[in-house]
């Protein structure tokens, strides 16, 4: 799936991006903050509940496009500064918190002394590819199922959140995007400064019942999306009667989970993410969602099977000549094997054509004789289950020992992060980090495979003697650097092994230092 990008935004039409006009002064493309490091590219939206703008911008330093939610204001309102200084704590509560449906917090700013008058601080996000998802419901709804697919890592990101006691914001439609993989994410994390759990459960509903009606259904949305209708008692009228092709589990979890009957005119009754993902689960297409469906045009659905191309598709000449190729070859195998049963067919009906003459007895071969059975193959290499993880150190504190079991849970959505240093392993109070793995059983190790997004980490594996080894005792048996998604480690070890240390002597570098792995495979 490809967006068309959005369009900037010049200081005389702030209004259609969403924003009042009356705190924008200075922010404009071009315009640099946080002692120039991040310069401002395009405004994609605004969130005037909270008096915030939402931009994409250049981080300088390191040469890479990222997220600002901008809050601005008046320096001298005291309430204006009180929330400013809320909304950012939350989000650098944040920062700490890691999920595919949720762009990561990179850092948190108050005003520096060159930036406009009208900041009071800036949370900066990693930047989220892919277009707007109000560009998604432009022309009109979507099918149901590419609805529930696209909402699913949303929502899972909600109730992920919620159970480690934060709150995302997800209720604002221009802090969401949809990515080029087709899936709905919090691009502009960073709740209102009293915001609750619920009011993500509610953005919820509202982007659902964006999704299949093409209305949104909270207040606080940009004056471009139309507003969700109303019955004549001043009830929300459900997804099910604007399209009536919409299942009735998901038109009512829509409208349940935005909640209160003075907002929305519901009685409630969904107030967990969980909820409206199990709905999700049940109506999302089986097919891939890396690319969108086609935008159905309100009050129809005739179109909710086409996929949405910005081009018409290009001949693919390589890919035409493999499969003629491999037709030619199919078709001469299917010759010779005709062939081969046809005179096996005649040479039994027919039978001897020759003269007969005395029977000839044919002696075994000699070599015959020695001929043994052919051995099977040598066993393939196998993953070892790990049974127990733990975080090693030689000094100081084991950092995030809470987590580490998540490096062999088999799900690479969850993983264990180093802390953030300062400085690199090995200049600090620490001269490396490890993570000490027990073995289902005594092993031979050939590989370890390491899942992990931090490039850069260099690790050396080694053969520990127990559960509390010394770094002296612990044998190196490989050595390898994190270079891609997986990076597979050779090992040469001479004898099987129950505990393996995966010993990190150098973290990845972005703004500070630290390392995260997802997945740890041991193969012997």
């Amino acid at each position: 799936m490809s967006g068309k990008p959005t369009e900037q935004v010049s200081p005389g039409d702030d209004k259609a991006a969403g924003g009042d006009g009356s705190h924008d002064q200075g922010l404009v493309p071009g315009a640099v903050l946080d002692h120039g490091r991040y310069r401002l590219l395009t405004q994609v939206g605004a969130d005037t509940r909270c008096h915030a703008r939402l931009w994409r911008a250049k981080d300088g330093v390191l040469g890479r496009d990222v997220a600002l939610t901008i809050l601005v204001g008046d320096r001298a309102d005291a309430d204006q500064a009180a929330n400013a200084r809320r909304s950012l704590e939350r989000a650098m509560h944040a920062s700490t918190f890691n999920h595919v449906g949720v762009a990561r917090v990179l850092d948190v700013v108050t005003q520096s002394p060159g930036d406009p008058e009208c900041v009071l601080g800036i949370v900066i996000a990693e930047w989220t590819r892919g277009t707007d998802l109000l560009e998604l419901t432009t022309e009109g709804s979507l099918s149901s199922g590419t609805a529930a697919a696209l909402l699913q890592p949303l929502a899972a990101a909600v109730e992920a959140a919620h159970h480690a006691g934060l709150v995302l914001g997800a209720d604002h439609p221009q802090r969401i995007r949809v990515t080029p993989e087709g899936e709905i994410r919090m691009a502009f994390p960073g709740p209102l400064p009293h915001a609750s759990s619920g009011e993500d459960v509610r953005g919820l509903g509202a982007t659902l019942y964006l999704l299949l009606t093409g209305y949104w259904a909270l207040p606080g949305g940009p004056e471009s999306v139309p507003q969700a209708p109303t019955d004549a008692d001043g009830a929300l009228v459900l997804p099910r009667t604007l399209r009536p092709t919409v299942p009735l589990e998901l038109s009512t979890v829509a409208v349940r989970a935005l909640g209160s009957p003075e907002s929305t005119g519901t009685t409630g009754g969904v107030r967990t993410g969980a909820a409206v993902l199990r709905v999700l689960e049940q109506y999302a297409n089986a097919e891939s969602t890396s690319t969108v469906m086609q935008p159905a045009p309100a009050g129809s659905d005739t179109r909710e099977n086409e996929v949405w191309h910005t081009e018409d598709p290009k001949p693919d000449s390589s890919r035409r000549r493999k499969l003629t190729i491999g037709v030619t070859v199919l078709t001469v195998a299917t010759l010779v094997v005709l062939g081969w049963v046809t005179a096996g067919l005649v040479g039994l009906f027919a039978g001897p054509t020759g003269s007969s003459g005395p029977s000839v007895v044919l002696q075994p071969d000699s070599t015959d004789k020695q001929r043994q059975p052919a051995q099977p193959p040598p066993a393939r290499p196998e993953p070892v289950a790990i049974t127990e993880a733990d975080v090693f150190v030689t000094e100081q504190d084991r950092d995030n020992r809470e987590e580490v079991g998540l490096v062999h849970d088999g799900d690479p959505a969850t993983h264990w992060n180093t802390d953030s240093y300062n400085g690199q392993l090995g200049t600090g109070f620490k001269n490396g980090i490890g993570l000490l793995l027990t073995l289902e059983k005594p092993t031979t190790i050939t590989e370890v495979a390491i899942d992990s997004p931090s490039q850069g980490t260099r690790v050396e594996i080694r053969a520990a003697s127990s559960t509390s080894p010394t770094l002296e005792s612990s044998k190196v048996i490989g050595t390898g650097t994190v270079q891609a998604a997986t990076t597979r480690i050779p090992v040469k070890a001479a004898e099987p092994t129950s505990h393996v240390l995966v010993w990190i002597t150098k973290l990845s570098q972005d703004d500070r230092y630290s390392s995260r792995i997802d997945e740890i495979t041991v193969t012997g």
